[in-house]
């Protein structure tokens, strides 16, 4: 006899539940995708952000502190200088300190452009006269004065109008931190060079000489002799 035949087995097995632990994995997975989108979200802001902020032009804030110290009288005296001239100059300084190095082999340079401007006053120092130096006659109506001669005053920079064009120095110079005072100087040296080229001196003794002749002829003087002492 046959036996009868066994009843056929199911396919597929039936699929088991979830456990506890896999279900919080699945959480924390879900809970670490949200925060990285969040971070890449608000990374690419901070992206933005910087870009719109750098393509702006940079504002830049100096202030400036000055702080009041004691001032100290050295010296003091006493003027009597009539001046009568004074020339405007400007000047472009271009002074350059050259360096070597390696025995000579390299050369190297601190270089500055200064454009400068200035004042240069000259006139005659009345403190210089002497008694016989003035000879007057009230009967006669005359008066005889010997004047020294004229000199230079003063020479100074127009602290409004000077500045420092350029300013290079070279990858292997030692910038001179004092390179602009030596600039400085050489310009208001060079102002009073230019002033007395251009013939400042005679114009300060023609103008003394006028300046006095209409004071003396002011105080009833009628004939004026104005003479200059030799240097």
């Amino acid at each position: 006899m046959n036996e009868p035949a066994d009843p056929p087995a199911d396919t597929a097995a039936p699929m088991a539940a979830p456990s506890t632990s896999d279900r919080r994995f699945g959480c924390l997975a879900v809970l670490a995708a949200a925060l990285l989108l969040s971070c890449l979200t608000s990374l690419a802001g901070l992206v933005w952000f910087y870009r719109k902020a750098t393509a702006l032009p940079p504002i830049s804030q100096h202030s400036a502190v000055l702080r009041d110290t004691p001032a100290v009288i050295t010296a003091m005296r006493e003027l009597a200088v009539l001046q009568t001239a004074s020339f405007h100059v400007e000047r472009v300084i271009d002074l350059r300190d050259r360096q070597s190095h390696l025995f000579g082999l390299v050369h190297a340079e601190d270089a500055m452009l200064l454009v400068a401007a200035g004042d240069v006053s000259a006139g005659v120092d009345l403190g210089q006269l002497r008694d016989e130096d003035v000879v007057v006659d009230a009967l006669a109506h005359t008066a005889t004065i010997r004047l020294p001669p004229a000199k230079v005053l003063s020479a100074s920079l127009d602290n409004e109008a000077t500045y420092v064009h350029t300013r290079r120095t070279d990858a292997l110079a030692r910038r001179q931190e004092t390179l602009e005072t030596r600039a400085r100087q050489e310009a208001e040296r060079s102002l009073r060079d230019a002033a007395l080229a251009g013939g400042i001196l005679q114009r300060a003794q023609e103008g003394a000489e006028r300046t006095l002749r209409s004071l003396l002829r002011s105080l009833g003087y009628e004939r004026v002799q104005v003479q200059f002492q030799a240097e």
